[in-house]
């Protein structure tokens, strides 16, 4: 992921542009190099965690490694052009004494959060668990001497939280990736390397590890890829590799593409599905697999000590609204200190939108996008026989809707159940809306219906 902060905003998405400028001479000269998605026969354990997965809607992100240590994001590698050498330093610092697995699952689990994706690596290639791999690795080289994957995976399976294991394809500091890619600096790696052994050994081995050392995952999330678009990523084998260890795990490829064969998940990176108010993400939308928007609970991914745009409870409320009505989860990221703690920021917005999904979950857990598309207005999601008007931001007492299958019996609020006042003929709806209240984040409109 890319860490985004105000004052560095334009010299911090300089390598995004790169990759994006790359990846168009891709798409205009050969086409998306994709495969379709009906190749793939998914096993009958893989669509039902499918299923699973929609249903769940709301996770937590984290970003979390050595990195944090100089408090500056996941990117300081390679935004301070650092060499391999010295940042070979940085992980003799890194000794989260105060994390606590419990703690952070049962955060996750007090904000209405289903599931944690949590990054075993990232580009800069240091695992954040005990891989036999490389000694490049937080059992090896920090004084922790402990693998925290472990014991999050333990507490996760204690909690019910299903775990998701974020992966960096993308590697800074493993001499066999090259040729490298649009993120390259001359950071003292020799000028040769064997691609396919880093691919075919080392990458597929330290997901054999992920996928046969920590019980039941929810899946991989891979990143980086865009760093090489052009590259041949042995993508068949990766994905049948994780396929045939777990086949219920989910593939979720964060490579701003259309979906290929193998892969269970479509991703968008900071945006809504098909919206790319980012500028490197795909207009293109599924129907076949499920959809998530990620998204930081600040400004940025990893930890930075100067990022303190924290979202508001309100907000976090309405993009979790906005993703249900889009037909997608919502995966929101947080940046825990070096030393195991999760910013109390965090903690308090995260817990008070539990509570409100304590009272308006209904609306969003199990349910999918639509029938009505989003508007400005807000978004409606459905279950069953139920349909859910999520109105955000409409100051009228009317709202009109267009035509919907089925006839409505009835309407009322989500939160006191009181009656609302519709209207029903073939050229649509017309709902008389309950006045909002000063501290309503969502005014929720149950419309039951029949066929």
């Amino acid at each position: 992921m890319r860490e985004i902060t105000l004052p560095l905003e334009k010299t911090m998405l300089r390598p995004r542009r790169l990759r994006i400028s790359i990846l168009a001479v891709v798409i205009i000269t050969c086409g998306i190099a994709s495969f379709s998605q009906s190749t793939y026969q998914p096993s009958p354990e893989n669509l039902q965690a499918r299923r699973d997965y929609q249903d769940m809607k709301f996770g937590m992100f984290i970003h979390w490694g050595v990195y944090s240590v100089l408090g500056n994001g996941e990117w300081i590698f390679h935004d301070r052009h650092l060499k391999v050498d010295e940042y070979n330093r940085l992980p003799a610092f890194f000794d989260p004494e105060k994390f606590d697995a419990k703690t952070w699952v049962s955060l996750a689990k007090a904000a209405g959060m289903k599931y944690i994706t949590i990054t075993s690596r990232h580009h800069d290639g240091f695992a954040m668990f005990d891989t036999k791999l490389s000694d490049w690795n937080i059992v090896a080289r920090t004084p922790y001497k402990k693998d925290p994957l472990k014991l999050l995976a333990d507490e996760c399976h204690r909690q019910g939280i299903k775990l998701f294991f974020y992966y960096s394809q993308l590697d800074w500091h493993n001499p066999d990736y090259y040729p490298r890619g649009a993120t390259d600096w001359p950071n003292g790696r020799p000028d040769h390397g064997d691609f396919n052994a880093y691919l075919d050994t080392y990458m597929d081995g330290q997901l054999t590890e992920l996928l046969t050392n920590y019980g039941p995952i929810g899946g991989i999330w891979f990143d980086g890829m865009w760093d090489k678009p052009t590259a041949d990523w042995h993508l068949e084998k990766t994905y049948a590799l994780i396929h045939k260890l777990q086949p219920a795990a989910l593939i979720i490829p964060n490579h701003h593409q259309t979906p290929r064969a193998g892969e269970d998940v479509q991703t968008f990176e900071r945006d809504l599905p098909g919206q790319n108010t980012a500028g490197f993400n795909t207009n293109y939308v599924s129907s076949d697999i499920p959809l998530e928007s990620s998204d930081t609970l600040n400004g940025a991914w990893g930890f930075n000590i100067g990022d303190s745009n924290y979202k508001s409870v309100a907000e976090i409320e309405r993009r979790l609204v906005r993703a249900a009505g889009n037909n997608s989860n919502l995966l929101l990221n947080i940046g825990p200190y070096p030393n195991g703690e999760i910013d109390p920021q965090f903690t308090t917005r995260l817990q008070a939108v539990g509570e409100w999904l304590s009272k308006y979950g209904d609306s969003i857990y199990g349910t999918r996008g639509g029938p009505v598309p989003p508007g400005d207005w807000g978004v409606t999601t459905q279950k069953e026989n139920k349909i859910y008007v999520h109105v955000l931001s409409w100051g009228s007492p009317l709202l009109a809707l267009p035509p919907i299958a089925g006839k409505i019996s009835s309407a009322q609020s989500l939160i006191d159940a009181a009656k609302t006042d519709f209207t029903q003929n073939p050229d649509g709806i017309i709902l008389k809306l309950p006045a909002p209240k000063t501290d309503e984040t969502d005014r929720v409109i149950v419309l039951t219906v029949t066929k």
